[in-house]
């Protein structure tokens, strides 16, 4: 019997409008009534990803940044595993030196300070996901999550690394160029304390090394007091690899790429058709 699901956003609970629909939160409530847990295990900061819920009417735990944060439905933290702030720099440094555009997820939310290249990166994840959606569309989403100021602009990330206020959490790295990408990433896996996978075509994503989805969710649900058996996670893309390798139950969406289909047991519609509301009733 499954008493746990964790679904991911992008390109999966959130269609290709970036909202979620009214099938896939029917799914949810119902799920919630019956006692069943529903977290939301994303890239996305804590605060992007309730404001897509909120949009729904929905509350939900959510496990934030690839699993650097994890929050209650309340928005009560109760674990955060962030970067060093001398790794952050150097790893900052790095990108800088292969020429690749990043942002810094911290848990005040995420940083930029190139407004342009973020709505560039927002829209990849956004593509990535939805293969059919227009990029006008896109470019449009991406300018509105950047312009309310979802993702804060600066002048220099220093004022990140020197505040210690700030506790960073990821790096989200982007390039249309593949081998500067690829070089980037080469250059970061002398770092043997973090984690690189990837949401998007053209992206990096950079964690602590036990800041990953899969890890973030056996401890919340091993606090719950639920076994990893009794725990269905459904996703798209490769950030979601470590909790599909840790759940009874892997599920991916039908948007999502052959590799990711062939790791999970079961193939779900699209995120244009409710994929996710689909796997949910399967397991009422």
């Amino acid at each position: 019997m499954i008493k746990c699901i964790a679904t991911d956003m992008d390109g999966t609970l959130l269609n290709s409008i970036q909202q979620v629909s009214k099938e896939n939160k029917d799914a949810i409530v119902k799920a919630q009534a019956q006692g069943i847990e529903v977290v939301v295990a994303t890239g996305r900061s804590y605060q992007e990803a309730t404001y897509a819920l909120a949009g729904a009417g929905l509350k939900c735990p959510v496990i934030g940044v690839n699993g650097a944060e994890v929050r209650t439905k309340e928005g009560d933290v109760i674990s955060a595993i962030s970067i060093d702030k001398q790794m952050a720099r150097n790893a900052a440094k790095k990108l800088l030196e292969e020429e690749v555009y990043f942002e810094v997820y911290t848990n005040d939310g995420a940083y930029t300070i190139d407004g342009d290249k973020a709505v560039s990166i927002i829209v990849d994840i956004i593509v990535s996901a939805n293969p059919d959606v227009n990029v006008e569309a896109a470019a449009t989403a991406a300018e509105k999550r950047v312009h309310e100021g979802r993702i804060h602009i600066i002048d220099n990330y220093d004022i990140l690394f020197d505040d210690e206020n700030y506790q960073i959490y990821k790096f989200l790295a982007f390039s249309f160029d593949s081998e500067r990408l690829d070089a980037a990433s080469k250059a970061l896996s002398d770092f043997t304390d973090l984690n690189i996978t990837a949401s998007g075509h053209e992206n990096l994503e950079i964690t602590h090394k036990n800041a990953q989805k899969g890890i973030a969710l056996e401890a919340f649900v091993k606090a719950k007091g639920i076994d990893l058996s009794e725990t269905m996670a459904i996703g798209d893309n490769f950030n979601d690899v470590s909790m599909f390798e840790r759940v009874g139950r892997a599920v991916a969406m039908g948007n999502a790429g052959f590799t990711i289909k062939s790791l999970c047991d079961v193939v779900t519609d699209t995120n244009d058709e409710s994929g996710v509301a689909k796997a949910i009733l399967e397991v009422l």
